[in-house]
């Protein structure tokens, strides 16, 4: 018979908590600290998409993308500009965060399960609903994707899209002809020089790229959204802290612009007698210190770069050159899915 008063299970047991407890065993979370060390946070972006991560004429980095790490950025330091913007290709893009070349990647990547549990990366929420449609010339005198079998299709390789195109074209009965290229650019050229019929990606790169083409209005965009393409920021596994940190930031933003709290106004909201707006700016509660932050981390995010609404608006909404319309991107109460947990 055993004998459960002998302490053989109990004392490695308590041990071990005794290790956890006096920091003895080595932790995975060190990404906010090297941050800090550093003195700049290194964000991932794409190579030149219009209205998500570009260039200016300044060579200053604009976009959707940008402006999530600029808002972590503030967040972190309380200044905007300390972001280092490392462009990366499809291909290459989930390499350079495992190899810690990036610290977190913005750039218009799918939230997908193969992609957490194959490749150990975690996405942090979504932060654009996109779905994946078709470009094509008007003087085709295609109005609907079921008429697009036999037609050939350019697509960008290491993306979600050959997949896409493969499964709705099988339960079509279409025939498929793709042309696969290893960067977005040379996708646009081959449909630009007519060497498809078609150019599909995700919708809004669409509108991206459509702008590159010589006659934009000449083209257009099918109404049909063949996938579910949840963009947002990705990290790596195994570092909670910092997980939270990327997650909660853009969880401010969203929150911000339901509590109508603007880049304007923000200072005003530090003084509202509102609980939820007093804990999104931080003066209450010490939801910031939880995070390893200042307790006026989102304060300084919505200072920086807007809220959610603002930063949509300003780089692909419809006084955007994109002119995007907000769609699912629009809040919960407004009629889309955006939506995020309270800070409490």
């Amino acid at each position: 018979m055993p004998d459960f008063n002998r302490p053989a299970v109990i004392l490695p047991v308590l041990a071990l908590l005794a290790l956890v407890l006096s920091g003895g065993l080595p932790a995975r979370a060190q990404t906010l600290k090297a941050v800090k060390e550093r003195g700049t946070l290194n964000c991932g972006v794409s190579q030149g998409l219009l209205g998500f991560s570009s260039m200016d004429d300044k060579n200053a980095w604009t976009g959707f993308d940008v402006d999530i790490c600029r808002a972590v950025a503030a967040a972190i330091f309380g200044d905007p500009a300390k972001v280092t913007f490392v462009p990366l290709d499809a291909v290459t893009r989930f390499a350079a965060l495992q190899s810690n070349q990036i610290d977190v990647l913005s750039r218009n990547s799918t939230w997908t399960m193969s992609r957490e549990s194959s490749l150990g990366l975690m996405f942090a929420g979504v932060a654009y609903y996109d779905g994946q449609g078709f470009l094509l010339r008007r003087d085709a005198g295609i109005d609907t994707a079921l008429q697009l079998g036999g037609k050939t299709v350019c697509t960008q390789s290491g993306t979600t899209s050959e997949l896409n195109l493969r499964d709705y074209f099988g339960a079509n009965d279409m025939e498929l002809k793709v042309l696969a290229h290893a960067t977005a650019e040379e996708s646009l050229k081959a449909y630009d020089d007519r060497k498809c019929d078609v150019l599909t990606s995700d919708v809004s790169q669409l509108y991206a790229e459509r702008l590159k083409l010589s006659a934009p209005d000449g083209h257009l965009i099918l109404p049909e959204v063949i996938s579910k393409e949840p963009l947002g920021p990705v990290v790596r596994q195994g570092d909670d802290q910092w997980f939270n940190l990327i997650k909660w930031t853009l969880y401010s933003l969203i929150n911000a612009e339901e509590l109508g709290v603007k880049s304007a106004t923000v200072d005003d909201a530090v003084k509202s007698s509102n609980p939820n707006i007093k804990r999104l700016v931080g003066t209450e509660g010490e939801f910031g210190e939880q995070l390893g932050l200042a307790k006026d981390w989102a304060a300084r995010a919505v200072r920086a770069v807007g809220n959610y609404g603002e930063i949509y608006e300003r780089n692909v909404g419809i006084q955007s050159r994109l002119s995007i319309p907000r769609g699912l991107n629009a809040l919960w109460t407004q009629g889309g899915i955006q939506y995020a947990p309270p800070v409490r």
